[in-house]
């Protein structure tokens, strides 16, 4: 299937969501990923601010916080996307296409600053490859050659494909695939 197909469908699927269900969804979502020794371990860790129903980073942000931990939010400028530092949710407000993001106080980071980045998609495949908005900007950012980040694609389960998406040479495969009933790890 044509990725603009499959984002189409993808996307009209998760818009359908009743508020209740992306709720439990993000939520179960979330407390997998809290789970995982990934998370525990990582001093500094990127995340989302939702969009159309994407799964909610909320939970995480919270305990982000209360670990002490550093946390980064995209921050798109012009054709990229850089990750700014946030140090409560004060410091973030809508921005492009409505996505909350960082003000302008807090340092910008490279990819290399973060242990684990959680990525958002409109689809998933179970080898870790994956289906934006069709934009572009987390595939430029993570083709950062100093990237050492777990990548972990965060989404509710009907995204997750059992065939495989079309993927480009740019396109870069996640590690983990997180979503309120599973956990994949991706072979590479």
């Amino acid at each position: 299937m044509p990725k603009r197909t499959l984002r189409q469908q993808m996307l009209t699927q998760r818009k359908a969501l009743s508020d209740g269900q992306w709720q439990a969804n993000s939520l179960l979502a979330q407390q997998q990923l809290l789970g995982l020794e990934e998370f525990q371990r990582s001093e500094c860790i990127a995340l989302y601010s939702p969009l159309m129903n994407e799964i909610d980073t909320a939970l995480l942000r919270e305990q982000v916080f209360a670990d002490g931990k550093r946390v980064l939010y995209p921050l798109v400028c012009g054709e990229k996307m850089v990750f700014r530092q946030v140090e409560g949710d004060h410091q973030l407000a809508p921005g492009s296409f409505g996505i909350l993001e960082p003000c302008t106080v807090g340092m910008d980071h490279t990819a290399e600053a973060a242990d684990l980045i959680v990525i958002p998609g409109v689809a998933f495949d179970l080898t870790g490859h994956r289906i934006g908005f069709g934009k572009g900007y987390y595939d430029r950012f993570l083709q950062n050659p100093a990237l050492k980040a777990c990548l972990a694609g965060f989404c509710h389960d009907f995204q997750l494909r059992a065939d495989f998406i079309p993927a480009d040479l740019h396109d870069v495969r996640m590690d983990i695939i997180v979503t309120e009933s599973r956990i994949i790890r991706c072979l590479k």
